[in-house]
């Protein structure tokens, strides 16, 4: 019974780390790089029903989808080191599409793990 419960927890692990495939970690560090405002990204948002692209943005943006409101979040660090957040809205005949513009040299064997002092550092803003 013992080897039946040994030989299982080692069949876990292995599936475990099969799952970590280079893909993954490269799809996770380039994900954190883009969040990051590391990676320059085009988002276009597409009318499905003339094909006509709606409206383009180009820069070093993050994205996040919120399903919950249909719309997507993107922002950007511009040049100057300043922040623009866009709300862009998503319906049934309206899409969009991500492009990565510039290669990145990201890991394949190395997970990022990024600690900001300035987010553990709290704001205080006295009104």
């Amino acid at each position: 019974m013992k080897k039946l419960v040994i030989i299982g927890a080692i069949t876990a692990l292995a599936l475990g780390l099969a799952a970590c495939t280079d893909a993954s970690v490269v799809s996770q560090n380039l994900s954190k790089d883009a969040d990051n405002f590391k990676v320059v990204r085009k988002v276009s948002f597409i009318n499905g029903i003339t094909d006509s692209i709606l409206l383009e943005v180009t820069g070093r943006c993050s994205i996040t989808a919120d399903a919950a409101d249909k719309q997507l979040e993107v922002t950007c660090k511009t040049d100057n080191g300043e922040f623009v957040k866009h709300f862009l809205g998503v319906s049934d005949n309206v899409t969009y599409t991500v492009e990565q513009l510039i290669a990145s040299d990201a890991s394949s064997s190395h997970y990022k793990f990024v600690i900001k002092p300035s987010v553990l550092i709290p704001s205080i803003e006295i009104r």
